[in-house]
């Protein structure tokens, strides 16, 4: 085989290798990969790239380099605006990391999307997300004070903001409206989701209303790293 695709050779040994492997499992380092095959340490990294170009591995500043396994992650009517349940069904864990949490005056173009005035009080949750340990999502969400006073102690008690409204809110969250595109992250989420700032990475900006009386309850902004979710949208009626 030619020397410069010897890389992809030892891409294709590793892939095989790691196939059964639990996401999170870390691999061997590219000084590891060099000294096993007799390569030298451009072409383990070379190979690893290759992994990583296929989403089979993700390397974690400072730790190393990982098994990486992407799911399903359904944007639907028909499902909860859960992070924490939509994770699940789709066989990952799911863990979330409260980053920030204040009350603000709701900026013109969100209180036009939760239909609130310009300037009302809401809480902005600035938070990190996890599947199976791996950092996949930084969200932006708004919560109308009066809806929910208590935030700031729910948040830290409970990781679930869906599981929050239900049980204290007593509504049927149902996402009503979503958009997803494919957008560059600004420093501040790419700092968030440990990635490049020229590496795209998925937007989804979605509301959720209650089902019963269509009161919109959270409007959010999530960014998600696309070697952690495969999006999948799927169109099935209007939310009601």
């Amino acid at each position: 085989m030619a020397k410069g695709s010897r890389y992809a050779e030892i891409a294709n040994v590793l892939a095989a290798e790691i196939a059964d492997q639990s996401a999170g499992t870390q691999i061997a380092s590219e000084h590891e990969i060099a000294a096993r095959f007799g390569v030298s340490r451009a072409a383990a990294r070379a190979a690893v790239q290759e992994l990583e170009g296929r989403l089979l591995v993700r390397r974690v500043r400072g730790a190393g380099t990982f098994v990486n396994r992407r799911i399903d992650y359904v944007l639907s009517q028909r499902k909860a605006p859960s992070l924490h349940q939509t994770v699940r069904e789709a066989g990952g864990e799911p863990r979330t990391v409260v980053r920030d949490v204040r009350r603000m005056a709701l900026p013109a173009d969100v209180a036009a999307r939760l239909e609130r005035p310009e300037g009302s009080e809401a809480h902005l949750l600035v938070r990190q997300s996890y599947i199976d340990g791996m950092l996949n999502g930084w969200a932006q969400e708004w919560i109308p004070s009066d809806l929910l006073p208590e935030l700031d102690a729910a948040v830290h008690a409970v990781e679930s903001l869906d599981s929050i409204l239900r049980q204290v809110c007593r509504v049927d969250p149902v996402r009503a409206w979503c958009r997803v595109s494919y957008s560059l992250p600004g420093p501040e989420v790419a700092a968030g989701l440990e990635t490049a700032h020229n590496r795209p990475v998925w937007l989804i900006e979605s509301l959720s209303r209650d089902r019963g009386t269509g009161t919109a309850l959270m409007c959010s902004n999530t960014w998600s790293r696309p070697d952690c979710t495969r999006l999948i949208v799927e169109l099935d009626g209007p939310w009601k």
